[in-house]
């Protein structure tokens, strides 16, 4: 039986909390609520802690439950609002954290027309509707609000740009092909709140004169996609993308996965139907984009911004971040720490703010923080005090990006770690360019060399001599930030590189090859878990691991029960 005090129940259920095991639990809650109303609302950021259930009470208390496990004795808990299992927001993360972008997700059922209208849903749209498209326009550019897919482009300035084009038809895009490995801020935006993203756009289509509106998501985010196309329908139903005498069609088109289709011209080029690659500019995008009509690109999260801003007023909205980065900004935080998830804080806090009071990184075990994806640069803990801006972390080496931050641990080779990244960027390059397509994959292949301990010192003023001419000469900001990694790691990690292509060690003992795998007998229990583990029988009968046969997979050290297999460096272990 369920606690009488208990008005309504949430469930975290979008993608995050359904692949740690929302399903069953949400199962349970369907069958034993007794009546009470069980809601699939979205993220609330907290990705370390699904699956999440919060707990409405009838006197208004909110009531978290984290890691909740799909059994009954775990779903009872919750109905008899027991004390076990619930979940405190850490304070670090309470204090530091400006949700405002977010403050509805997780809070309100997505595909709810009427949860969004009773949260002020289209409210800002209707006082937009009482303005002229100048004036929004103008209230946008008073923001300071910039693009925050990457560019930091002024949003008010780019609105300008389309709204005074004259043509037939003007074009209004909606980057939402989130590629960078480890971003999920926009799939979470979309997932949870889609009609947020899409007050932004009908905000835009009127402030612009946009006569047509796409939405370019990868087809990797399902859920989002559906959301979005039952929020579109909603729309239409209601008419609420009719105005200024004109009627909005508002079209989903499916990525296919390429990551350079997140450039805005190759993003057209694709929508369409042409192989995604970046066009020269001029003409650019505002003059002749969609099937040569003006057409204008904001990412998902610039747009859920909008509706901020028209609803608080620019003043209000400016009041937060720095002087050349106003508003908030949403991170997804991944890598070695304890709390990663989705994060909103203010523009202008410090990267140790971020890292060690919100996401929870002890900060002795943390070497470097890769900011802006992998485009974006490693950043070392020396530095941390940095404030988060488009400017300050561009003079470091970095890119705001779109929002991804990867914890790098003190156990983590920073040599590997932009071999990792080049090998992600040279294979996402779509070859237009010789810079980007010869360029990337020259330096992939030296950081290739130095891995597998072949490298030599001149090959560190060749990455740095090529990395910064593949800079300058790429056509687009793919091939423009691919070095990144790899020069930032230069600038702040050379010992690294000198260890590497000098004794030909590697310190971090993750360069496969060079290390060895060993195997100390002396605390060995004989449970053969290593021997039958090893895929390639490179252990023997009596305890004896063959590196000449070793692939370094690791298989038999996450085996190992008592912890006695351990990597070490190239040489100290068998060699036949």
């Amino acid at each position: 039986m369920a606690n009488s005090k208990i008005k309504v129940i949430r469930v975290g259920a979008a993608s995050c909390g359904m692949a740690a095991g929302a399903a069953p639990v949400l199962e349970l809650l369907y069958k034993k609520a007794d009546g009470i109303e069980v809601q699939e609302v979205g993220c609330l950021g907290h990705c370390y802690a699904e699956p999440m259930v919060e707990v409405i009470t009838t006197d208004g208390e909110s009531i978290l439950y984290g890691n909740v496990a799909g059994t009954e004795q775990a779903v009872d808990n919750i109905l008899n609002l027991s004390l076990e299992g619930r979940f405190t927001i850490p304070e670090g993360r309470a204090s530091k954290e400006l949700v405002k972008v977010l403050k509805l997700a997780g809070r309100v059922v997505p595909t709810s027309w009427e949860d969004y209208l009773a949260n002020h849903g289209y409210e800002a749209f209707k006082r937009a509707l009482t303005m002229t498209p100048a004036e929004v326009v103008d209230e946008v550019i008073k923001s300071g609000l910039r693009g925050r897919g990457g560019g930091g482009f002024p949003t008010g300035r780019k609105w300008s740009f389309l709204a005074a084009k004259q043509a037939p038809e003007k074009i209004l895009i909606c980057n939402a092909d989130e590629g960078d490995p480890g971003a999920f801020m926009d799939r979470s935006l979309m997932e949870s709140v889609p009609h947020q993203l899409l007050e932004g756009m009908l905000i835009a289509a009127y402030a612009t004169g946009a006569t047509k509106a796409f939405i370019y998501c990868r087809a990797e985010y399902p859920m989002a996609i559906k959301h979005l196309k039952i929020a579109i329908k909603q729309i239409y139903e209601h008419e609420y993308n009719k105005f200024d005498g004109r009627e909005l069609e508002i079209i989903i088109k499916e990525g296919a996965g390429a990551f350079v289709c997140g450039e805005e011209t190759a993003m057209i080029n694709s929508l369409e139907g042409k192989r995604g690659t970046p066009r020269f500019r001029p003409p650019f995008p505002t003059d002749s984009g969609w099937k040569g009509y003006p057409t204008m690109i904001n990412n998902v999260e610039t747009f859920g911004n909008v509706p901020l801003i028209l609803r608080e007023g620019a003043e209000a909205y400016a009041a937060v971040g720095t002087e050349g980065s106003k508003g908030t900004k949403l991170f997804a935080l991944a890598g070695d720490l304890k709390r990663p998830g989705l994060v909103e804080v203010p523009m202008g806090i410090t990267l140790a703010e971020i890292v060690f009071e919100i996401g929870g990184a002890n900060p002795e075990d943390v070497k470097a923080v890769q900011c802006g994806g992998p485009s974006g640069g490693c950043i070392p803990v020396e530095l941390f005090n940095t404030p988060v801006d488009y400017d300050s972390l561009r003079s470091l080496g970095a890119i705001m990006g779109s929002g991804g931050m990867i914890v790098i641990g003190r156990k983590r080779c920073m040599v590997e770690t932009a071999r990792y990244f080049l090998d992600f960027t040279h294979r996402e390059s779509c070859g237009k360019c010789t810079f980007c397509r010869v360029g990337t994959k020259r330096m992939f292949e030296t950081l290739e060399r130095i891995t597998a301990g072949k490298g030599e010192e001149a090959d560190l003023d060749f990455l740095e001599d090529l990395g910064n001419k593949i800079r300058k000469g790429s056509l687009c900001g793919l091939g423009q930030t691919a070095p990144n990694p790899v020069l930032a790691t230069l600038r702040y990690f050379r010992n690294e590189y000198l260890a590497h292509v000098v004794n030909h060690q590697c310190e971090a003992l993750e360069c496969n090859a060079l290390t060895d795998v060993m195997l100390d007998k002396s605390n060995c229990v004989k449970c053969r878990m290593c021997i039958k583990t090893c895929p390639v029988g490179a252990i023997s009968d009596d305890f004896v691991i063959n590196n000449n046969i070793c692939t370094r997979c690791n298989s038999c050290i996450e085996a190992c029960p008592k912890k006695t297999i351990h990597r070490v460096k190239g040489g100290e272990g068998v060699r036949l």
